[in-house]
Formats: structure tokens, C-alpha cells, sequence
């Protein structure tokens, strides 16, 4: 199986689960799903290391397992929410594509 490309759009949101903040989007359940069932070797946190572009900015991470809601969710860079003038709670552009499979 060759990579998996997708694009959607999400609202932009933040976890205080500590005392720094981690900002996310959630990727769609349609998605999430479509993720899910890919045949990957086993990562951390049940990771899939994906290449994203926002804008015009590209760069490579991980999508990981939600556990609210068995989705998965994107973490969002500092450095990327800044170029892109990226704000809470607004939808951001995602178009994501799988790596490592």
C-alpha cells in the first residue's frame, strides 16, 4: 500500500493537560478511520508519522491516537502557528500525507 493523502479542515485547539500548552487539530472521523486501518508497524502512542502542509508550510510529525475520541489529532508547532497566523477555535487547512508506509 503507497501513502495515504488527505485534506480537511479543523478548528485549531489547546490542551493544558500540564503546565505548558499543546495546541491540536483533530482530524475528521472519515479520516481517523481511513488511519486507522492502515497496515503500520507498530510506533509510540500508536503514532503515524505523516509530511503536512498548512499554508505554505510544510514539515514532518506525528498524528496520534485521540483517547476522547478514538480519532486522531495533529499536533500544531509553534513556529507553524505563527507563520500561518494561526488562531483558537478558527478551522486551519490541513492536507496531510502519510510516511513509513
Amino acid at each position: 500500500m503507497g501513502a495515504v493523502q488527505i485534506e480537511f479542515a479543523a478548528p485549531l485547539w489547546q490542551w493544558q493537560a500540564r503546565t505548558d500548552s499543546w495546541w491540536f487539530v483533530t482530524v475528521p472521523p472519515e479520516q481517523s478511520d481511513e488511519l486507522a486501518d492502515l497496515p503500520l508497524p507498530p510506533r509510540g502512542f500508536g503514532s503515524i508519522r505523516v509530511r503536512v502542509t498548512v499554508g505554505k508550510t510544510t514539515w514532518t510529525t506525528s498524528v496520534f491516537p485521540s483517547d476522547s475520541d478514538g480519532g486522531y489529532v495533529l499536533p500544531m508547532k509553534k513556529k507553524v502557528r505563527e507563520a500561518e497566523g494561526l488562531v483558537p477555535a478558527k478551522p486551519v487547512r490541513v492536507a496531510l500525507e502519510t510516511i513509513d508506509v
